[in-house]
């Protein structure tokens, strides 16, 4: 069950839950409100509304609307690396890691709760803490694609690294576009799309240790 579906089932006022499901709870119901609204038009009220809980008790948990959205920060990234490493350790085949890394992009931002909009299209860039944390996961995750680059093709870590930031980069990017254009193209003909695009930069770099001749 996700954060926003126990929200849903724990909305009513009143209700007693245990101390992690309450904290889970409160983020679904602060991931809706900033979502909608923003992290400077959102206010702690709205949350402790929507979560059908009294300012108290959400201040129980959170010392602040800061460190709220910091908590929710924390759980994307966090979902976001672990989806790019999924698909990276997916399959051997190169081109299907291709496409399955791009595709975990494309499901990122596809999902329902919205969340991608904490990390890609926050309105507190300007916060160095969150700043710091959209910084971070986007290093981690052009990390994880550089290691498969450097491995496969014995390219250096700085060679590896620049296509890995190019790779991650444009699946967001092109995944936004995708999504915020409503476009009628089905998602995994968009990844395959995008997939034959990057795919025929990558398999230009001959794999590490085969024989060409």
């Amino acid at each position: 069950m996700t954060a926003i579906e126990q929200t849903e089932a724990a909305r009513p006022r009143g209700t007693r839950l245990p101390r992690r499901a309450r904290r889970n709870q409160l983020l679904g119901a602060a991931q809706e409100v900033f979502v909608a609204q923003g992290y400077h038009s959102a206010a702690m009220d709205d949350i402790a509304e929507r979560a059908g809980v009294s300012k108290p008790v959400l201040y129980q948990h959170f010392p602040g609307k800061l460190e709220l959205y910091l908590a929710l920060l924390d759980q994307h990234c966090e979902a976001l690396l672990q989806a790019v490493r999924t698909a990276l350790a997916s399959t051997t085949d190169n081109k299907l890691r291709v496409a399955a890394t791009m595709d975990a992009y494309f499901a990122y931002v596809q999902d329902e709760g919205g969340a991608f909009r904490l990390v890609f299209e926050s309105d507190l860039t300007n916060e160095p803490a969150v700043r710091e944390r959209v910084d971070r996961v986007s290093l981690q995750c052009a990390e994880a694609i550089s290691d498969v680059i450097a491995g496969d093709t014995g390219l250096s870590k700085e060679e590896s690294m620049l296509l890995a930031v190019g790779l991650g980069g444009v699946s967001q990017v092109v995944a936004r576009y995708w999504l915020s254009s409503r476009s009628a193209i089905p998602r995994d003909t968009a990844v395959q799309l995008l997939t034959s695009l990057a795919w025929r930069g990558i398999a230009g770099f001959p794999l590490h240790g085969i024989d060409q001749h």
